[in-house]
């Protein structure tokens, strides 16, 4: 096999501000542009013919390559006119491809052995291989699952950490055969890993992964283009780049120190008693005398001053550092940019091209239209950031920017809040955002998420946002965005929202094109009415309830009251005004109310039932008229009971809930011929499974649960309403029905286990449970016999722990079989 196929057509967003005049693959690593380090690799397993498939300025590229023969290869191009995808793009060389091919990305580095691969390809007579390795951390990658033999038996494109069942990711890099062309359709976008490889996999055709040996990096963003840097000095990686016997001409004093790993270009000139550690040094660079350069990468052409500091900085080509400028840590600077004399950067700050700082100067923010956001913008389809600090009114803007070009000038999108100060500001912020690209903000203030999903569903916003204080984490504030249907947002659309923020492509629209921001009034008068609208009101009014209602400083405040007095409810309220202050924890624990006086006040005044609503007004607690809470798990399966019971002349449908969930809920919908779907433990998973219309209800363990026919999402109140109308219909008591049911036993536990560790821990898992009964919806959940056990192990999305989930109809067996997987897990992170 002599053909290759390079894609090098990505924007290098998060790469930024180095890629702002060159494309990703041309960035230099180790004074040489990765894509160069990618030829070097082909021809060294005498790959020779070499196509690039480009989109972004092409010319950089083809300025550099032109026609391979300066680099001992045959270079060949095509310039997409559309960004097809990964597979689509390749399909468009299809002419080009008619014989054995290997498919690599110009942005990686990689010293990875190709032709032990091929010879892998051959041996198995695949139609594609996949090469493959294996990572610390597999959350950004696609996971691929192979059995003994190499053949592919699962995918799973950019999992969440309970998906990651394995540490073994997807390199980008393909071997093919030219038949698999036939398969992606022409000029339309098509992905490899997302749908030609499971097309593949659906037509049983031979598809492979061959985990390699060798150094593999995803160059995505700035920070792993320092560590590649440093990969690259401490010679992790096996850099196959010609000798040069050109002379490097370099001048270095003799009073110059040099510590460390230094990598020099040509032409550079050191000045007296200058100290180098740790740095790579392009062409054509002077740096003056007594300076002191710490762990940082300059680019060509660059000109530093006398007794300039700079410490783990990046500066991009043709920049000049005058005199005594310091630089601290991770400074990233494009060309062209002048720091004037005694000037002083801080931290974590990003320069565009051509930018000046004067004379004395000192810098604390970043001279771009960016802001100094370091990581992975969502969080699954959410915004989280400590308040007012990492999430304030100059993020809030820029993201209600990001936001309204990716859903279009003109859309309308609704934006709600929760009653803090900090919510407020952002909302607004936000809101100006929106406006400033043409885009109409309709403000709906302090509206708890039930009521803006709901309103979603009116047909006439394009997206909603919710801000809120976060309910996990006090000093932190979660952004929310909704989809025109009221679910979250999809994956597609987050990055989208992304290429936008991190990028500089925010176009402004003029003042008379401005969008409008509006106030709406009626919010509370139509969820009012739909609330009423969906259940039996005359029942339960009839059966004169007598209720205690825990509120918790929360925004059900402001509306449930009303409700309860339409139902004929007689409610004694607790905590019933908005005060944010008051902070209530997000449920994620068995028992998360509050040790209080409520058991008391049930019995003493003879309370039938009593409720504690989150202060989100999503999730609740319940509490019988003996003073007794249930347990959020127990909760799901009386509520799966009665929910059953009264659906009873439902035409055949489905529940879905947690993984977590007890084995309980099969057994009682098997006594009503209904399908249990198991979902990930996370309230996008219920909200994505509502998509099916023959899901009717849908529970977590947290006190959240979707009534589909409602809302698509999780609504306390109306969970409320409801168990109010299931009451009635079928007489029973909160407390009769926890005694019908039958109970088991679980043992819950939390194993510590380095973040480094989890993706070995899972592969691990996977290895032990291949020929056992297993569930793989988010973790390992394994299924035995005896007793009627089970064992799922789950890890953890922020903390370095795996939880541990046994249960059995006998404690002591739950206990032991806890004990058991608690030393696997150890066992397995030790790799």
């Amino acid at each position: 096999m002599q053909k290759a196929v390079i894609m090098a057509g990505g924007f290098g967003t998060r790469l930024r501000p180095l890629t702002m005049s060159i494309p990703k693959p041309m960035v230099p690593v180790n004074n040489i542009p990765m894509m160069e380090h990618i030829v070097n690799l082909l021809k060294h397993h005498n790959i020779d013919n070499i196509l690039s498939v480009l989109y972004f300025l092409p010319e950089v590229i083809t300025d550099h390559f032109r026609n391979g023969k300066d680099f001992d290869v045959k270079m060949q191009y095509i310039k997409a006119v559309a960004d097809y995808g990964t597979a689509g793009a390749v399909r468009n060389a299809a002419d080009h491809l008619k014989e054995r091919f290997i498919v690599l990305s110009g942005d990686v580095l990689t010293d990875i052995d190709l032709s032990a691969a091929v010879k892998f390809h051959k041996e198995r007579k695949s139609m594609a291989t996949l090469l493959l390795t294996r990572v610390e951390k597999p959350l950004q990658y696609g996971i691929v699952m192979t059995d003994k033999d190499g053949k592919i038996t699962r995918f799973l494109e950019k999992p969440s950490w309970g998906q990651v069942f394995s540490d073994t990711i997807n390199t980008g890099i393909y071997i093919l055969e030219p038949e698999v062309l036939d398969l992606i359709p022409f000029r339309e976008e098509f992905d490899f890993s997302q749908d030609l490889f499971p097309l593949m996999l659906e037509k049983n055709m031979p598809l492979y992964g061959y985990i390699a040996e060798g150094y593999w990096k995803d160059v995505g963003n700035l920070n792993e283009y320092q560590a590649a840097q440093y990969d690259c000095l401490s010679n992790k990686i096996n850099l196959y780049t010609p000798t040069n016997s050109e002379k490097k001409n370099n001048k270095i004093a003799t009073s110059a120190t040099l510590k460390g790993n230094v990598s020099f270009g040509k032409n550079v000139e050191i000045g007296e008693n200058t100290v180098i550690s740790d740095c790579i040094i392009g062409d054509n660079v002077k740096i003056g005398n007594g300076s002191k350069i710490i762990s940082s990468t300059i680019w060509n052409d660059v000109k530093i001053g006398d007794f300039a500091e700079l410490y783990f900085d990046v500066i991009c080509s043709k920049c000049t550092l005058e005199d005594r400028v310091f630089l601290a840590e991770d400074i990233f600077m494009a060309e062209n940019c002048h720091i004037g004399c005694g000037a002083k950067l801080n931290s974590n700050i990003k320069l565009w091209p051509n930018k000046k700082v004067e004379d004395g100067s000192i810098l604390s923010t970043s001279l771009v239209q960016e802001d100094k956001w370091q990581r992975e913008l969502f969080t699954g389809t959410r915004i989280t950031g400590i308040s007012n600090i990492e999430i304030n009114p100059e993020f809030g803007a820029k993201l209600g920017s990001a936001i309204g070009l990716t859903f279009g000038k003109g859309s309308s999108i609704i934006i709600s809040r929760a009653p803090d100060e900090v919510s407020n500001i952002i909302q607004r912020a936000i809101s100006a955002g929106l406006c400033s690209v043409g885009v109409n903000a309709i403000n709906m203030q302090e509206t708890p998420i039930p009521q803006t999903r709901l309103e979603m569903l009116s047909g006439r916003f394009e997206s909603g946002i919710h801000v809120r204080r976060s309910q996990r984490f006090p000093d932190y504030t979660d952004i929310i965005i909704f989809s025109n249907d009221g679910r979250d947002i999809s994956v597609s659309t987050t990055k989208k929202i992304e290429r936008y923020f991190f990028g500089e492509d925010i176009h402004r629209v003029k003042y008379n094109e401005l969008g409008k921001l509006s106030y709406t009034e009626k919010a509370h008068v139509l969820y009012k009415n739909r609330y009423l609208q969906s259940l039996d009101t005359d029942l339960i009014r009839s059966n004169k309830f007598r209720i205690l209602i825990d509120y918790s400083y929360g925004m059900a405040a402001a509306i449930f009251p009303s409700i309860l007095g339409e139902l004929n409810v007689n409610a004694l309220s607790e905590n019933s005004y908005i005060d944010i202050a008051k902070f209530h924890p997000d449920p994620s624990s068995e028992d998360w109310h509050e040790e209080n006086q409520t058991g008391k006040i049930m019995t003493s005044l003879g309370y039938e039932l009593g409720f504690s609503i989150l202060s989100g007004a999503e999730k609740i607690s319940v509490i019988d008229e003996h003073g007794e809470w249930y347990s959020q798990s127990r909760l799901l399966i009386i509520l799966t009971k009665l929910f059953l019971e009264t659906h009873k002349d439902l035409a055949p449908y489905k529940i879905a809930v947690s993984i977590t969930a007890s084995k309980i809920i099969e057994d009682i919908a098997k006594e009503y011929g209904v399908e249990v779907i198991r979902l990930e433990d996370n309230h996008s998973a219920m909200v994505e499974a509502t998509i099916d219309k023959n899901i009717k209800f849908l529970g977590g363990i947290y006190g959240g649960y979707i009534f589909a026919d409602f809302l698509i999402a999780s609504d306390g109140m109306f969970t409320i309403g409801k168990i109010l109308e299931m009451l009635a219909q079928t007489g029973w008591s909160m407390s009769q029905i926890d005694n019908m049911l039958p109970t088991c036993y679980m043992e819950k536990r939390l194993v510590k286990v380095p973040w480094a560790s989890k993706g070995t821990v899972m592969r691990k898992a996977m290895q032990y449970s291949t020929n056992m009964k297993r569930l793989l919806v988010e973790g390992v959940k394994l299924f035995f016999e005896e007793n009627n056990s089970s064992v799922l192990i789950i890890p953890s999305i922020d903390k370095a722990h795996f939880a541990l989930v046994t249960e059995s109809d006998k404690q002591d067996h739950a206990i032991a079989l806890a004990n058991e997987y608690t030393e696997h897990i150890t066992e397995w992170k030790q790799g």
